[in-house]
């Protein structure tokens, strides 16, 4: 098993964020974006991390970023070490392959989230608001896991406690404007679209997403990570079945084993066996294989 990188040390560099998965720093317009192996669920950063997660994350998210530059504008400079400011060679060996050199932007705060099936928080709105999701009214005989009529674009938001809250399209209006906001759905339901294609030939589903934008000038780009395991929710094509809650390519294997373990989601957080980390390692290197490939 690889090494496990869940902590980044960059000494006398400025750090500019520190996220649950990712370091930031700053170099004036540009940041460096580290994926580090760290894994978090239930807003909680776990103990333990998954070897080469963060790699993978970088390496999916750079396929998309050239895939869909048609569509969108993104933050991406470069991923190769030796075209990053001289500082940051010295770093090289712990850089490699999980590191991004991005245009500083100034962010959007909405994450722009697209369902094109019913599940997770979406599938609970659903049943508790007669086939209401964020303000958009579905079919009311939908079942779980099921596709809906078309893609349906659901912004969400940080509240106080950091916890992600799935608001209306009004509402998103009335936080960034219309213009803005309208653009947004656009992009959004675009780049779905165009993946959601380009995986079900790989034999994938990606049955939700999200992403998130900044504004460089006037002009709308795409920041953050694109389309992966960390971000959307992705099927097998061969075991997909409506009515029941299908396998994921992701954290899901973390998630199942937390709920099973009878923590209260109140720290401190328990530690993950080997076997879970092992097979939740397994399954982020398979949709990296199955994507880009």
């Amino acid at each position: 098993m690889s090494k496990i990188i869940t902590q980044i040390d960059l000494p006398g560099l400025p750090l500019y964020k520190r996220g649950k998965v990712r370091d930031i720093y700053d170099f004036d317009d540009k940041l460096l974006f580290v994926a580090t192996d760290r894994v978090s669920a239930f807003d909680y950063i776990l103990p333990d991390g998954i070897p080469d997660k963060g790699k993978v994350l970088t390496q999916i998210s750079v396929f998309w970023f050239n895939y869909l530059r048609d569509i969108v504008k993104n933050h991406l400079i470069s991923n190769k070490i030796e075209e990053f400011p001289k500082v940051l060679q010295p770093y090289k060996e712990i850089l490699e392959g999980r590191s991004l050199l991005v245009k500083k932007t100034e962010l959007i705060p909405i994450e722009c989230v697209v369902r094109g099936f019913i599940i997770g928080s979406g599938w609970k709105e659903y049943q508790s608001n007669n086939g209401v999701v964020c303000g958009i009214q579905l079919p009311t005989n939908l079942k779980l896991a099921e596709i809906v009529p078309e893609p349906i674009f659901t912004p969400a938001i940080k509240n106080d406690e950091g916890h992600d809250e799935n608001i209306p399209f009004a509402k998103m209006q009335d936080l960034i404007g219309k213009e803005l906001s309208n653009s947004l759905k656009e992009i959004s339901l675009k780049i779905y679209l165009k993946a959601k294609k380009y995986a079900l030939e790989k034999g994938i589903i990606i049955a939700d997403t999200k992403f998130e934008f900044g504004m460089l000038g006037n002009e709308i780009i795409l920041i953050d990570e694109v389309l992966t395991p960390d971000s959307s929710r992705f099927w097998p094509k061969e075991t997909y079945a409506v009515g029941s809650s299908p396998i994921s390519f992701d954290k899901q294997i973390v998630r199942d084993y937390l709920e099973g373990s009878g923590w209260d989601k109140n720290p401190p957080v328990p530690s993950l066996p080997q076997e879970v980390i092992a097979k939740t390692a397994e399954e982020y290197l398979r949709i990296q294989n199955l994507l880009i490939s």
